[in-house]
C-alpha cells in the first residue's frame, strides 16, 4: 500500500479533528511523539492506536527515548533511564559489564515503549563529541573514541531489536563536531575529509547494516560548504551512501530546525532531492504540515525497498525477565529507581 514519504509530529496528547482528517488524507509513513503528547501510559496507548486506526495498519510510531536530557517518556509513569556517557563510564570499569548495561537499558526502554504502542526508538546515538564542541551531543554520547562508540551503541540497538523496536542511527554522518546547536543555528565543520573519515564516519560504517538512520543537520565545508548533510546531495551520495555503505532507510532530522533555511515546501524538496527518504517534521503545526504534504510523494523506488527491509526487521519482542533486568541493570549502572 503506497504512503507518504514523511513523518509527522501532532499537537497535544490528543488528535484534533483537523489532524485527524489531515492524517487519514496525507498517509504519513510514520509518526513521531514528543513530551507534549505523553501524560500517562493509557493515554500514550489510546493515541498510538488511534494513529494506527487513521492509517489502517500498523503504522511506524516514533520517539527520542534515549536516557539522560533527551527522554520523552518520565517518571512517574516510566523509568529514567542515564545518559549514554554512564554506559561508556561502565565500559570503562569493565568492558562487559558496560555492554551488558547498554543493551539491558536498551531492553528495557523497548519493553516501555511497546507497553504504549511505540515501536522506534531514536537511539543509538554514535555522535563523537570533541573539546570545544556545543553541548548539543554532550554526555548523550557513549564515548569520545569510535571505539567505544561502536561497542556500546552495538549493544544498544540489539537490545532494542531484542524487544521489537527498531532502532534509528543518528545522526549521520556525525554531529559531534557541531560548534552550534542545530536547533537553532547552522553548525559548520571545517575538518578535511580524511580526518572525519577516521573518526565522525567510523560508527556509522561499522553500523551501515541498521535498518533506519537520521541526517545531521550539519555543513561539512571539505565535502559541501553551501548545504548541511540533509539537504547535500554530495554528502548523501559520496558519504552516507558510498564512504560510509548505508542503504538502510534515511530520513531528514526535524525539517522545522533553524539550521535549515527556506520555506518548509522548500526545505521539503531540498532534502528530497538531496537523496532522503523520508521527512520529519516534528512541531506539530498544521500549517507547516500541509507544507510539507503538498512537497512529499508516495514512497516508490529504493526509499520504498529500503522502507520494506527496515519494516520487516521489527520482528516480536524476545522472551525477557523485565524484573531481573531491572536489578541486574541497576547494580551493573548504579541506577536507583523507586
Amino acid at each position: 500500500m503506497p504512503v507518504s514519504a514523511a513523518i509527522y509530529g501532532c499537537a497535544g496528547p490528543q488528535l484534533t479533528d483537523s489532524e485527524r482528517a489531515f492524517f487519514a488524507d496525507a498517509d504519513p509513513w510514520g509518526f513521531i511523539l514528543f513530551a507534549r503528547n505523553i501524560e500517562n501510559p493509557a493515554q500514550v496507548s489510546a493515541l498510538t492506536a488511534e494513529m494506527r486506526g487513521l492509517t489502517g495498519r500498523d503504522v511506524p510510531i516514533l520517539i527520542d527515548q534515549e536516557g539522560g536530557r533527551v527522554a520523552r517518556l518520565r517518571p512517574p509513569h516510566w523509568r529514567s533511564y542515564p545518559a549514554g556517557r554512564r554506559y561508556g563510564e561502565v565500559y570503562a570499569r569493565s568492558t562487559e559489564d558496560g555492554l551488558e548495561a547498554a543493551r539491558l537499558g536498551a531492553r528495557l526502554i523497548a519493553a516501555e515503549l511497546r507497553a504504549v504502542g511505540v515501536n522506534v526508538d531514536c537511539l543509538p546515538v554514535l555522535d563523537l563529541p570533541v573539546e570545544g564542541a556545543h553541548d548539543v551531543i554532550g554526555d548523550r554520547a557513549y564515548g569520545t573514541t569510535p571505539e567505544v562508540v561502536i561497542a556500546l551503541a552495538r549493544a544498544a540497538a540489539e537490545g532494542l531489536l531484542e524487544g521489537a523496536v527498531l532502532p534509528v542511527i543518528k545522526h549521520i554522518p556525525g554531529h559531534g563536531r557541531a560548534g552550534v546547536d542545530s536547533h537553532l543555528s547552522l553548525p559548520r565543520v571545517g575538518t578535511d575529509v580524511k580526518t572525519l573519515d577516521r573518526t565522525d564516519f567510523a560508527p556509522f560504517k561499522a553500523f551501515a547494516d541498521m535498518p533506519l538512520a537520521m541526517t545531521a543537520h550539519v555543513v561539512y565545508e571539505a565535502i559541501d560548504a553551501a548545504a548541511p548533510a540533509t539537504t547535500s546531495r554530495a554528502v548523501i551520495a559520496d558519504i552516507i551512501r558510498g564512504i560510509i555503505g548505508f542503504d538502510g532507510l534515511l530520513m531528514s532530522d526535524d525539517l522545522s530546525m533553524q539550521a535549515l533555511s527556506g520555506t518548509l515546501a522548500e526545505r521539503t524538496r531540498a532534502s528530497l532531492k538531496a537523496g532522503c527518504d523520508l521527512v520529519l517534521h516534528c512541531n506539530g503545526k498544521m500549517d507547516e504540515m500541509e507544507a510539507v504534504a503538498g512537497e512529499v510523494p508516495m514512497l516508490a523506488g529504493d526509499a520504498l525497498r529500503r522502507s520494506t527491509a527496515a519494516l520487516d526487521r521489527t520482528g516480536l519482542p524476545q522472551d525477557f525477565d523485565e524484573a531481573a533486568a531491572i536489578a541486574r541493570f541497576a547494580s551493573l549502572t548504579g541506577t536507583i529507581w523507586g
